[in-house]
């Protein structure tokens, strides 16, 4: 906290915990993307003296992490909160064995839901793990607090959290970058004691946990990573992360103590803040998290009887929390004025046509984690279930036991299928589960801004590596029909899946690969057009929900500029009115 500050930039959060971790002699980075911490590690890949790798999902990524960090390097891992579900089951056990390098592990909140299927609170998981956490405020501190992380994690034997949220990991702010230190890697010791977690070495752990615990509570009382600030002593609030340069936007004459080590809390200095200050709330996203520790310290102080539990706490809701009139239009107020953008599937997208024809042909479809979660959307309105990353398959074999009767189909993406869809799909064979699975191959990691995968044969670090063949791991997985063609086809794809569904018999799995538009190759420029003399107005082509076509009053027009020249459109046309042109 007491470097020297010379030159300065913006950064975006998740650059600066990138350049943190680079500044902290990082040596390895992995990590599964998912919004909003997927550029942590694209940023951190641009260092070429750190090795920077995508893992098939979170816990893969944890466990090479944990294995950099026994083995004595230092190491960041990043995920989204939902990703740590994923990467809990290691997590739960690292805590116990410790570390000999830095391990850092970055975990971005969603509050708000702006990208994510639930909201989550990870603080939870740090107590859970009994490991601690920091929590930067800005993107200075998102990098000084990643730098310190490897330091705390090496001197405390013990893996720790950095939590993030959308507003700090997507807003810029100014950063102080400093130079790289010079890390060599701590020599490995074999250490079986330690580091097996058998269950008589494993109880040892368990006590040496909480002397570690015992020993961090008194060390968070010292550390300059949290502070007071004191302005009126009528009225003080304690507040972390974002919603402190939230706290001091609307209440500018409130004392403030800064949490900057979110557990454990530094009761102490706590308790010596509210005696100072007359009147205290805490301000926290999500759980009650601080305020029921505090309280159960016997700390008087409020909290949730103000501050909403849902949602993200903005500057506006912190206002109408504690009746602060607002003078100014609020962001709710001023969407009137601002044309509404529905989520929608890209023109061209390649998932497009597939649900139009799981729609057609009334079939149950359970939905996973993905760009094609948008098939919910209408017109397609194609996915009955979404849960979590690879439940589509076992959703599916769950319709099916329930309702044999339904015909049910699974769509996964070839990011997820990787992720978490193969053990599913493993389980419908051995149960011989009468499903069919379509994997959405578009060849990238689409949602989350485009980043490869072990099916893409390209690695983070852009070396090109053996691509993962999806058809072939399908067949060796015991699938006995497996069909693999165009996702544009979709008149072969609708016979094909007629006869499937007569058949009965599964599971069946139909891979439909074509490339992301994001990521397609641009040629010419070919577009489809509406012959006004041959359509009929049957509107079919209009429940692709396609952006690219649009009913101009009596006519349906396709817009050049958008249309990417898929044909699916022409292949559903009864009339032949959809033809394409040729741009010279």
């Amino acid at each position: 906290m007491k470097e020297q500050k010379n030159n300065s930039c913006l950064m975006l959060g998740n650059e600066a915990i990138a350049r943190g971790a680079y500044e902290g002699g990082v040596q390895v980075g992995s990590g599964y993307p998912g919004t909003p911490s997927s550029e942590i590690l694209e940023y951190l890949s641009q260092y070429k003296e750190v090795h920077s790798r995508w893992c098939p999902n979170e816990k893969v990524a944890l466990e090479v992490a944990a294995g950099v960090a026994i083995a004595g390097g230092r190491v960041l891992v990043t995920m989204k909160h939902v990703g740590l579900n994923v990467a809990a089951d290691p997590l739960m056990t690292i805590s116990y064995t410790g570390v000999r390098g830095g391990l850092v592990i970055v975990v971005a909140d969603d509050p708000g839901m702006h990208s994510s299927q639930n909201e989550q609170d990870s603080r939870n998981y740090a107590k859970f793990a009994k490991i601690p956490f920091l929590e930067p405020a800005d993107s200075e501190e998102a990098r000084i607090f990643t730098k310190e992380g490897f330091i705390i994690s090496e001197k405390f034997d013990t893996p720790i959290m950095i939590r993030s949220t959308t507003r700090v990991s997507h807003s810029r702010s100014v950063v102080f970058p400093q130079e790289r230190i010079h890390f060599t890697p701590f020599p490995y010791q074999k250490d079986a004691e330690k580091y097996v977690m058998i269950p008589a070495f494993a109880r040892k752990r368990r006590v040496a946990l909480e002397k570690r615990l015992e020993v961090l509570r008194g060390w968070v009382e010292e550390s300059d990573l949290n502070r007071i600030e004191m302005r009126d002593p009528q009225f003080g609030i304690i507040t972390g992360g974002v919603l402190y340069n939230h706290v001091r936007e609307v209440f500018p004459q409130a004392s403030i103590l800064k949490i900057g080590i979110g557990y454990p809390l530094p009761y102490q200095t706590i308790s010596d803040f509210v005696r100072k200050v007359k009147n205290v709330v805490v301000v926290e996203e999500l759980d009650p998290f601080w305020e029921t520790e505090i309280k159960a310290a016997g700390i008087p102080v409020e909290g949730r009887n103000r501050i909403p539990g849902i949602g993200e706490i903005t500057p506006d809701v912190l206002k109408v929390a504690f009746g602060v009139p607002q003078p100014v239009p609020s962001i709710d107020d001023l969407n009137q004025y601002i044309f509404p953008r529905p989520p929608v599937l890209c023109a061209g997208c390649p998932h497009r046509g597939v649900f139009r024809i799981l729609s057609e042909l009334k079939i149950t479809v359970t939905g996973d984690i993905g760009c094609y979660t948008l098939g919910v959307m209408p017109p397609i309105s194609s996915i009955d279930s979404c849960i979590c990353m690879g439940a589509s398959i076992s959703n599916a074999e769950g319709f099916k036991l329930t309702h044999p009767e339904l015909t049910v189909g699974a769509v996964i993406g070839d990011s997820t299928f990787i992720h978490s869809g193969i053990g599913p799909l493993l389980d419908a064979v051995y149960n011989q589960t009468n499903i069919i699975v379509f994997i959405l191959d578009n060849r990238i990691t689409a949602m989350t801004g485009g980043q490869n995968h072990p099916g893409t044969g390209i690695t983070l670090m852009g070396e090109k590596t053996s691509a993962l063949d999806i058809e072939e791991l399908v067949k060796a997985l015991g699938v006995k029909e497996v069909h693999h063609f165009s996702s544009f086809d979709i008149l072969h794809f609708r016979s094909l899946l007629k006869e499937v569904i007569k058949k009965n018999s599964g599971p069946t799995v139909f891979i439909l690969s074509e490339p992301c538009q994001l990521i397609r190759k641009k040629g010419n420029k070919n577009f489809y057009q509406v012959d006004p003399n041959l359509c009929r107005l049957c509107k079919k082509c209009l429940q692709l929900g396609c952006p690219a076509i649009r009913l101009d009053g009596e006519r349906v027009q396709i817009i050049a500029e958008y249309c990417r020249a898929c044909g699916v459109c022409s292949q559903i046309c009864q009339f032949n009115a959809i033809k394409e042109e040729y741009q010279s």
